[in-house]
């Protein structure tokens, strides 16, 4: 007997025509072959947005344990109502919540990181032919608090608990109906990929994709679990996200990723010591946040320009903080910039062909398009834009590296 964990999103069962549509999906799935199905549920679409205001109503900002608490109960609502739309149709199920399961977290409320599952409990109503439905998105720490494990959680959810159940599949099924070759909303060319290598969608959903959070490839990845996206509302075949298969290195670049959630912050005249650049950015991770791609200068005369950005959400966190430490350390000044694009190609291909770099260049060039800043890693090149550029700059990529290749390869 397989086992499948299938997550359905906000959307999949944000009306309750929808769960009743996902209690159908259930259902068809369990009594197709005999099949062992799972469901996890994140909140109505909406829910969670709607929670939060209500705290913030009351306080600017809520006490982070309290926000969980509050936020873990659309979670609670969606799994109770699908085990009772799927008891309605003579099928056994039983709804469980994090501390039921026992999701074991760390205290990191609001972005908390999944430690272990103890699955007896899931194991056990397997056993009594029952479908577990569990609520996303939450856990438990050791002292018993609930925690959340941040937005887009409940495919980490559901992809540990795939892991923990040695499930033959993950599916996380959502109101897309799989993984493109970029944004069709801003390419119509856009191609859906068949199969994507863990690696290729770890760095597409670090760049801006949103089809999967990146902590559930990470997941995925780490316990080879084959993760299904496909669409809940009908039964086509979605995108694979595997391990890496013979064939997937002919393709020089599965996708063209465009990441809005960018800011860029250079510092002026930096003395050029050890150290600075710690004391420079050290302020900035202690607050929890993410600096992403980094530039520093060649020196001039004992100075150097140091350039990093960081989420566009955190940037008015950010800029104080930098702007202090530059004065500490003697630096010239710091300028800003929130208003830019990160635009990236990613493919497994670029390990074993050459030039996809100065292609890419020469793509921007031709569309008379600036590049401010570069970094690369053995699959992905990634380019800091204008932001008035970036969906020039994802069509014309994409037409490039995409549809220009002879034939579709493995595209879709």
């Amino acid at each position: 007997m397989k086992v499948i964990v299938q997550k359905y999103g906000g959307t999949s069962v944000g009306t309750l025509e929808r769960i009743q549509a996902v209690a159908d999906r259930v259902a068809r799935t369990r009594a197709a072959d005999g099949d062992a199905v799972v469901a996890v549920v994140s909140a109505m679409s909406g829910e969670t947005n709607r929670l939060i205001q209500l705290a913030r109503d009351l306080a600017p900002r809520p006490v982070e344990r309290e926000l969980d608490v509050l936020m873990a109960t659309g979670e609670q609502a969606s799994a109770a109502l699908l085990a009772i739309a799927l008891q309605q149709r003579g099928v056994a199920a039983r709804s469980f919540l994090g501390h039921q399961i026992r999701i074991g977290t760390d205290s990191a409320f609001g972005r908390a990181r999944i430690r272990r599952i103890e699955i007896d409990s899931l194991r056990e109503a397997l056993r009594r032919g029952e479908v577990p439905v569990v609520a996303g998105f939450q856990g438990v720490d050791d002292d018993s608090n609930i925690t959340t494990l941040g937005r887009g959680g409940s495919d980490t959810s559901a992809v540990a608990v795939a892991a923990a159940l040695e499930a033959d599949v993950c599916e996380i099924l959502t109101d897309v109906d799989g993984v493109y070759t970029t944004d069709p909303r801003i390419c119509p060319a856009a191609r859906k990929l068949a199969r994507i290598s863990y690696d290729e969608m770890l760095e597409l959903a670090s760049l801006g994709a949103k089809v999967l959070q990146i902590r559930s490839v990470e997941a995925a990845k780490r316990y080879s679990v084959p993760v299904h996206v496909r669409t809940s509302f009908d039964d086509s075949a979605g995108t694979w996200v595997v391990r890496e298969e013979a064939g997937m290195e002919d393709i020089l670049v599965s996708g063209v990723a465009l990441d809005r959630d960018q800011a860029k912050i250079t510092v002026e005249r930096v003395p050029d010591k050890p150290g600075l650049a710690s004391k420079l950015l050290g302020p900035v991770a202690s607050a929890g946040i993410v600096v992403d791609m980094i530039i520093q200068n060649a020196s001039h005369g004992g100075d150097t320009d140091m350039t990093f950005t960081v989420p566009l959400a955190d940037f008015d966190r950010a800029l104080p903080m930098v702007q202090k430490t530059a004065a500490e350390i003697g630096a010239a000044g710091v300028v800003s910039d929130s208003n830019v694009v990160k635009v990236s190609v990613v493919g497994l291909g670029m390990r074993s062909h050459a030039g996809v770099a100065a292609r890419m260049f020469d793509v921007l060039a031709r569309e008379n398009i600036n590049i401010q800043m570069i970094s690369t890693s053995e699959i992905k090149i990634s380019v800091v834009l204008d932001a008035k550029y970036g969906e020039l700059a994802v069509r014309e990529l994409h037409r490039a590296f995409v549809e220009e290749v002879d034939g579709t390869g493995g595209h879709g």
